[in-house]
Formats: structure tokens, C-alpha cells, sequence
């Protein structure tokens, strides 16, 4: 049986308890939240903490509303939390649609949102719908908070722009009328990470699309997204012509790998046309 390295673990009762115990600990101290990426790395001694900072009693973290014109979304709020959020739900589809196919109940009762980016596996479901949706990420130090983009959240695979002493605390979305999201999956099996995934959101401008995100996870995209589909889309009619030349765009513009889940162009190939798919639907909604 496959058990962690010895760990010390501290449980911290707020935010400012845990970032005074991140600088208490320093680089060798982890944040634990759901753990089921964490853990598992730990067992495999791919990770290795010296201390785990237990946030889980961290109430203030765990949180979706509406402030001002922006849905957010607390880092500790749990996949089945924004799979059954209706506020969620009425202001970007894209965010249950891709909660709905993140792996089993189980997992989605305790694993978190703010444990699934920051964990930043470049086959991660959420980090395509926030990239889609152009979302804002705070990060919250002692010396206070800082925002960067999805799109800049990222820096490379399990790597962010989180630091040492840094905590992200919640997720912001703007909220734009005329607007519609969804998100399209493949994988092997149900739960299972994707062979490829596509998320998109749109905000029509009367018969064309004013603008559009699109978001690819598992094919190699740079930063989880497709700009150079979407500034195709910018100004184009809200037709199968365009969704079909966006998904071709972003297809070109990935650059997925062969692996245990399928061949490099079959992966290429899925970009597109679960592009067109979440671009058919995204459309649908925002007229709807």
C-alpha cells in the first residue's frame, strides 16, 4: 500500500490564519483543500510538503453570489456547490456543464474549485470553462490581494502564478446581457479525464457575434484558450459557417500529444468539432 512521506499538518480557522502559517512554514508548506489531487501525489511522493495546511474549516472561502455586475465564486466552494448553484447556472450554463462531467459524485462532494485550478493538469475541465468565460482570479497574500486573468492564471502544466505565501481565494465573472455559454466533452469513460473538451461563450450583437471566448482543455492549447478563434468570431454572423470556421481555426492553432487517450490528429480533430458543438449551443442559449 502506497502511503504519503511523514507530513506535519496544521488546520487553519480563517485566511489570515493560513497565510500567517504559509509564511510560518514557508516554500515546503501546501495547502490542503479537497486533497484529491494533492493526496494521491503525496502517495506517489511526487509531492513531497514538509507541512499541509488544512483550509478547509475556512468558511469565508467557500461562497457563490452576485456583487455589483460580477458572479464569484470562492475558491473553496465544492464542484457539487456550482453544479447545483442555480445563480451559477442562470448566468453561465458553461459552468454546470462542465461540473456535470468532472469526475463522480464522491469526488465532487469535497474536491474544490480553487484545488482543481491550482492543481493546473492540462487535461482540468474548469481552468477551459474560466478561460472561455475570461474570468478574474484573486490571489490574497499578507501584504493583500492581487487579480490576473484565467488566461495569465496559468503558466504551464501544474504550474501557476500562485506563490509561495499566496492563497487563491475566489473566482470573478463578469456579467455581460446577451450572453451564452456551454461546454462539450470527450472522454473514455464517464468522469474520466477528457481526450478533448471545448467551452464556449458568446455575447451576440444583434445577428453577429460582438464577442466570443472559446476554452480547450487536453489538446495542447496555449493557456486553455483559442484566441485565434475568437478573434475570428468578432463581427462574424452567428452562423454554422462561422462555428465551423472558428473550430477549424482553433484546431489548427492547438498543439495536442499522443497518448494512452488517442492520437495526436483524432485529438486535433475533436478540438474542432466539439468547438462547433459548444459554439451551436452557446448561441442557442444566448438567444434564448
Amino acid at each position: 500500500m502506497q502511503v504519503p512521506a511523514y507530513v506535519e499538518y496544521e488546520k487553519a480557522t480563517s485566511l489570515a490564519h493560513a497565510l500567517n502559517l504559509l509564511a510560518k512554514f514557508g516554500p515546503e508548506s501546501r495547502i490542503l483543500a479537497g486533497g484529491h489531487s494533492l493526496i494521491p501525489m503525496m502517495k506517489l511522493r511526487l509531492a513531497q510538503p514538509e507541512t499541509l495546511i488544512d483550509i478547509n474549516g475556512i468558511t469565508e472561502l467557500s461562497f457563490i453570489d452576485v456583487a455589483g455586475d460580477e458572479l464569484r465564486i470562492g475558491a473553496l466552494t465544492r464542484h457539487s456547490q456550482l453544479l447545483d448553484s442555480p445563480l451559477a447556472g442562470k448566468h453561465f450554463a458553461i459552468l454546470p456543464d462542465a461540473e456535470r462531467v468532472i469526475a463522480d459524485p464522491v469526488v465532487r462532494l469535497w474536491g474544490t474549485v480553487g484545488g482543481s485550478l491550482c492543481q493546473a493538469d492540462p487535461s482540468e475541465d474548469l481552468s477551459a470553462a474560466f478561460a472561455a468565460l475570461q474570468a478574474t482570479m484573486v490571489i490574497a497574500s499578507l501584504d493583500g490581494t492581487r487579480t490576473v486573468s484565467a488566461r495569465e492564471f496559468h503558466v504551464g502544466p501544474y504550474e501557476t502564478v500562485v506563490g509561495p505565501g499566496e492563497i487563491l481565494t475566489e473566482i470573478k465573472i463578469a456579467i455581460t446581457p446577451g450572453g451564452g455559454s456551454a461546454y462539450e466533452k470527450v472522454g473514455r469513460r464517464v468522469g474520466d479525464w477528457p481526450v478533448a473538451a471545448a467551452g464556449a461563450a458568446v455575447w451576440l450583437d444583434g445577428p453577429r457575434i460582438g464577442a466570443a471566448g472559446i476554452g480547450l482543455t487536453a489538446v495542447g492549447a496555449r493557456r486553455f484558450s483559442a484566441r485565434e478563434a475568437e478573434e475570428f468570431l468578432r463581427g462574424a454572423p452567428a452562423t454554422e459557417e462561422s462555428f465551423s470556421r472558428a473550430g477549424a481555426i482553433a484546431a489548427e492553432n492547438c498543439r495536442p500529444v499522443a497518448d494512452q487517450r488517442g492520437p495526436a490528429e483524432y485529438k486535433r480533430h475533436l478540438a474542432s468539432e466539439l468547438t462547433v458543438r459548444a459554439l451551436r449551443r452557446a448561441v442557442k442559449r444566448a438567444k434564448d
